[in-house]
């Protein structure tokens, strides 16, 4: 069975960092492009980055642009996210590039 299961959201204040991981198993994980996507309260579902099968490139929204850096290793895709901002608000999830497989998702807040 394919599994996605993102973690390392949380509170955090404007300016802080957070770094949100994706543990997947069940595919041929080194053979697919990654991504992931946020929904904010009241918003529709927001690309956010990518990442090819090889690390060899990275892509990302223009709102996120500067202050998130995708990035993987074996098994795992991280987002690592600073400078943080209230918009930033909502819940993230990865996804199998070019699929309909999602993770559960993890909450992220930003608040003082």
């Amino acid at each position: 069975q394919v599994q996605l299961v993102e973690s390392g959201g949380g509170l955090a204040q404007p300016g802080g960092s957070l770094r949100l991981s994706c543990a997947a198993s069940g595919f041929t994980f080194s053979n697919d492009a990654m991504s992931w996507a946020r929904q904010g309260p009241g918003k529709g579902l927001e690309w956010v980055s990518g990442i090819l099968r090889d690390g060899s490139d990275t892509y990302y929204a223009d709102s996120v642009k500067g202050r998130f850096s995708i990035s993987r290793d074996e098994d795992t895709v991280y987002l690592e996210m600073n400078n943080l901002k209230p918009e930033d608000t909502g819940v993230y999830y990865c996804k199998i590039a070019g699929t309909n497989y999602w993770g559960q998702g993890t909450q992220v807040v930003v608040s003082s």
